[in-house]
């Protein structure tokens, strides 16, 4: 499929919701020299988006992956914004928002209404469907799925989704696009839970149940996958960074699209986010983080 008036060079990138994922985005984006609007519409979180931004950029200075200059372009790149309005010359919108259909749609309607120019959206959904998001666009040829992992400024992978409308010219793009931010991209077809999450539930999920079961204590589990399987981060460990809720939303969510017992959600992960345990973000879910990071201090 040929898509009209599509845009020609990316320069400017906005990326919608300024939270764990969408800071990052924009960190890493800057980075490869875009310029980027920050969009957010609570003030607090688009202050602590650029005291993380600055907090990693120091940290990679220290570690000398990056100079006092290369750190200044970064920062300079970025302007954050309450009013959408103000993204509207960009020519990629890539959406951080909660995963909630109707909330990425909206903003997807939002985009297109103040828009100036052809334009591609890119969802960072984990698992909602690329092409039930792309039904409230004019243009489905140039809504995509852009999926990166936490944190964005060191995970290599992004997962390019595709849509049932989604373009060529607009997946080419894209991989262009992830290639300069020095991003390994992968391409997948539009079906739930893509690859990465799909598989990265059900090993979640599965660790969750022998825990429940008493198999093991939670970090014997991750060790199992650490040391027996080289993974950097045990799945029990992995699932308190990216937060208990939504962990749960997905699980849901892939349950009732694939019907497999395999996405049921453990009784466990439902009472931990029901006492409000969600892991890293709330110091406690299966890990008590507070007191890990005094132990470390």
């Amino acid at each position: 499929m040929q898509v009209e008036n599509s845009p020609n060079e990316i320069e400017t990138i906005a990326v919608l919701g300024a939270g764990t994922m969408g800071h990052g985005i924009a960190q890493v984006a800057a980075m490869a020299g875009y310029r980027v609007i920050l969009h957010d519409t609570d003030r607090g979180a688009l202050a602590r988006a650029v005291e993380m931004i600055e907090r990693n950029l120091d940290r990679a200075i220290q570690l000398g992956k990056l100079t006092d200059e290369e750190r200044d372009l970064t920062l300079q790149r970025i302007r954050g914004t309450l009013r959408l309005e103000e993204t509207r010359h960009a020519e990629l919108f890539i959406e951080a928002v909660p995963e909630r259909l109707e909330l990425k749609q909206q903003l997807l309607r939002q985009v297109e209404q103040i828009a100036t120019r052809p334009f591609i959206f890119a969802t960072n959904t984990s698992s909602l469907s690329i092409s039930e998001i792309a039904r409230a666009a004019r243009c489905a040829e140039r809504v995509i799925g852009m999926h990166f992992f936490n944190p964005v400024h060191i995970m290599r992978l992004v997962e390019i989704v595709v849509g049932d409308e989604t373009s060529e010219e607009t997946v080419a793009a894209i991989r262009r696009i992830s290639q300069r931010m020095r991003k390994e991209a992968i391409i997948v077809r539009d079906v739930p839970g893509f690859a990465s999450s799909r598989l990265g539930v059900a090993l979640g999920l599965e660790a969750m149940r022998m825990l429940e079961e008493g198999v093991a204590s939670a970090r014997d589990i991750d060790l199992a996958m650490e040391l027996g399987y080289n993974h950097p981060m045990g799945p029990l460990k992995l699932s308190d960074l990216i937060g208990l809720d939504v962990r749960l939303n997905i699980a849901e969510y892939l349950y009732r699209k694939l019907g497999s017992e395999t996405f049921r959600p453990p009784e466990i992960l439902r009472r931990l986010v029901a006492e409000g345990k969600l892991g890293k973000k709330t110091g406690e879910g299966f890990y008590r983080w507070e007191a890990e990071a005094q132990t470390k201090g």
